[in-house]
């Protein structure tokens, strides 16, 4: 079956959301969807880091199939994703070095972040072609930044609450992104009329 880009992006998207469908990338997205000064900038990061793994992804897996020599996939996707990483990091620290201090430890992390990986995985077993590769790796950027933003505008709002003991810390966080999953879920059964 041939999907279209525009599926596979809203699929990516909403439906199998990196984060609150398929429960990758977890790292960042408690740790950075505090504040949304900080949220959004990292998803943005992430989805450059994903377009690019998934581009050179594409490619290399032509060339690697060509050669027979599929098993250094998942290596050599390592190996891009982890340069992808460096160069958003240097970016980062010459033009904004506040955003790049306040993003600490979880922008190097992007490189073990389990959903770029997933991308570059994902696509490949599916076998998409290029356009079917962008549409994904955007559509998981764009959700990825999507569940970033959202769990940081309710976390901020929820500073301003009173919210039990019991309920605060981790444990809120985890509610909360179950009902964004949810959410997310309903969002795209409605879009694509189930």
């Amino acid at each position: 079956m041939h999907e279209s880009a525009a599926y596979i992006f809203v699929n990516a998207l909403l439906a199998n959301n990196f984060v609150l469908a398929m429960f990758l990338g977890l790292c960042p997205f408690l740790g950075v969807s505090g504040k949304l000064d900080t949220a959004f900038p990292m998803g943005v990061a992430t989805t450059f880091v994903m377009l690019v793994a998934s581009l050179c992804a594409y490619g290399l897996n032509l060339l690697l199939t060509a050669f027979q020599l599929e098993f250094l996939r998942l290596i050599s996707y390592i190996v891009i994703i982890a340069s992808s990483v460096q160069l958003v990091e240097m970016v980062l620290k010459k033009y904004s070095p506040g955003l790049f201090r306040a993003l600490g430890i979880y922008l190097p992390l992007i490189t073990t972040n389990c959903a770029v990986l997933g991308v570059a995985l994902f696509q490949t077993a599916r076998e998409y072609d290029f356009v079917q590769s962008m549409a994904f790796s955007f559509g998981g950027g764009a959700g990825f930044t999507l569940a970033l933003v959202l769990m940081a505008s309710v976390r901020e709002r929820l500073q301003l609450s009173d919210v039990p003991s019991v309920a605060q810390g981790t444990a809120l966080s985890l509610m909360l992104a179950g009902i964004l999953s949810l959410f997310l879920i309903c969002t795209a059964l409605l879009l694509i009329g189930l």
